[in-house]
């Protein structure tokens, strides 16, 4: 059987979690349309009930799943709370027993606060904002450990983090920050213990995303996102970014790094909608942190 028959009949296995909508099933979606076999997590199932500011927020996992296989994979959706370590552990045993192996993790589930963008300081403001340290931070370490040995059994697999500018600049007080650094942080400590087994792990810092929520949100704060809709990226760029990073000889060099995910479209050649190119936003937010290459075990 030659390559290409052979990558058909046996296709790359991916877990997306936070795929309902927003920027995981725009992943999703693109490793999809690789024919990719994709599993996605969350918790509208079939039906939406989540809200923003008393307006619907719309996207289910079936829906995700859906639009994968009809990108040209096979989606497979399963309703996970990653707030319920159990649940993770029953959602990672699934894909042992289906699958047998796992070639790509994308740490995305986390807990958006209605009120995370209004204006004011973190103590205005409710406290399970915190909730982000949750399901963002501890979700992705608890997805990660379970599912390291199907990872391993890949022989060359990755860990991605989807992160943001908010990790190394004030950007939605600091539970926000505080997540999105600790993601980075944790991509970069995973990959050092992933050395030499052929699995990488990188945090991906993405520019504005053009999602349900953003569209919501642009409409309620005009003055700070109302360029979102028409300057940000699409989910489904950030997700062709990543497998490009899958696929890259190089993958290995890169693993525990902090990366500019436009910065990556620009090496890779890969462009969004419309053929338009998103902007770095280094200069103007900053660029990763280097971490001191000192070792303790």
């Amino acid at each position: 059987m030659n390559e290409a028959a052979n990558a058909n009949a046996n296709p790359r296995v991916a877990l997306v979690t936070g795929a309902s909508r927003g920027v995981g099933r725009g992943i999703a979606i693109a490793l999809g349309e690789a024919g990719m076999t994709v599993y996605v997590t969350g918790r509208s199932a079939t039906r939406s009930e989540m809200t923003l500011h008393g307006q619907p927020l719309p996207g289910t996992l079936a829906e995700t799943a859906d639009a994968i296989t009809q990108a040209g994979g096979t989606g497979i959706a399963v309703p996970c709370d990653h707030a319920d370590d159990a649940q993770v552990q029953a959602l990672f045993e699934q894909v042992a027993r289906e699958q047998g192996r796992l070639d790509l993790l994308v740490n995305n589930a986390i807990a958006l606060h209605e009120n995370l963008i209004d204006p004011g300081p973190f103590w205005s403001k409710p406290l399970d904002m915190s909730a982000i340290l949750d399901v963002g931070l501890r979700s992705s370490y608890v997805a990660s450990y379970y599912a390291a040995p199907l990872l391993l059994k890949s022989g060359r697999g990755l860990v991605a983090f989807t992160s943001s500018y908010g990790a190394g600049c004030y950007m939605h007080g600091p539970a926000y920050g505080a997540q999105k650094a600790g993601g980075d942080k944790m991509a970069a400590d995973m990959a050092v213990d992933f050395e030499g087994t052929g699995v990488a792990c990188v945090s991906l810092w993405l520019g504005p995303q053009r999602t349900e929520r953003s569209s919501i949100a642009a409409k309620a704060r005009p003055d700070a996102y109302g360029d979102i809709m028409q300057n940000g990226e699409t989910p489904e760029f950030n997700g062709r970014v990543i497998l490009a990073l899958l696929d890259d000889p190089e993958l290995q060099r890169l693993s525990g790094q902090t990366l500019i995910s436009a910065e990556l479209a620009q090496k890779y050649g890969i462009t969004d909608a419309g053929g338009r190119q998103p902007p770095s936003f280094r200069r103007l937010l900053g660029a990763p942190l280097s971490l001191h290459p000192a070792r303790i075990d």
